[in-house]
């Protein structure tokens, strides 16, 4: 019996761009279903329970940031942002509010799709509760809290630590500045940045091969984070 394929919801209000995305889906074997509203979304999110939500922002009877939060009220189902706002405090407002990356119209579709396997495979991932990560010349063993690198022992701080593993639980995914602060410190540091910029910094110089341009804990200017194992 072959597996079942991938559900993805198309939210989106303009018809060529949601064939378009649709077809791109269909052909990479995905199972496509479509939306044109925020309550359309809702509905379809609710009765098809999709893998993953691609979603548009601009939508005729809300934003689409009022979606994604109440998605998040009851599933941690993946979610792409497909958008032409490309200032970053629409960026952070969508991810904030729990999206998992952002695509800024025009885009093509094999970004698309990279960016719905990377998505699809952190969630595999994650079902999976992998206790062990290894990524470059590191290992990280959730389980006994331990790390090397190059096979030698590996001491970080407890707050490295969780900065490495929690965004390791979210591969490839874009984690803003105040979810790091919030999930990291607490939710009393959510504005306190500069604690992130140096603990980054200090991370970086232990697990990159060339912190100067590192491979794993990438910057997204301005907005947050992204893991790439």
């Amino acid at each position: 019996m072959s597996e079942p394929r991938p559900r993805i919801l198309v939210v989106e209000d303009e018809p060529e761009i949601r064939r378009f995305v649709r077809v791109a889906l269909e052909r990479e074997g995905f199972e496509a279903h479509e939306a044109d509203s925020v309550e359309r979304g809702a509905i379809e999110a609710g009765t098809r329970r999709p893998d993953l939500v691609v979603l548009d922002l601009g939508l005729p009877d809300g934003d689409g940031v009022d979606l994604i939060r109440r998605l998040r009220t009851w599933s941690d189902m993946p979610i792409v942002v497909l958008s032409a706002r490309t200032d970053e405090p629409d960026k952070v407002e969508a991810l904030d509010a729990g999206a998992d990356d952002y695509l800024v119209k025009p885009f093509g579709a094999a970004e698309l799709l990279a960016r719905v396997r990377a998505q699809l495979r952190r969630r595999s991932l994650g079902a999976g509760g992998d206790a062990v990560l290894e990524f470059g010349d590191v290992r990280v063993d959730r389980a006994h809290r331990t790390v090397e690198r190059a096979g030698a022992p590996l001491h970080l701080t407890p707050i490295e630590y969780r900065l490495l593993t929690h965004l390791a639980a979210h591969p490839h995914s874009v984690l803003t500045h105040r979810q790091l602060l919030q999930a990291v410190w607490g939710p009393g540091h959510a504005e306190d940045s500069h604690y992130l910029r140096v603990y980054m910094a200090t991370l970086r110089k232990k697990i990159e091969s060339d912190p100067a341009r590192p491979a794993h804990l990438v910057t997204e200017t301005g907005i947050g984070y992204r893991f790439v194992p």
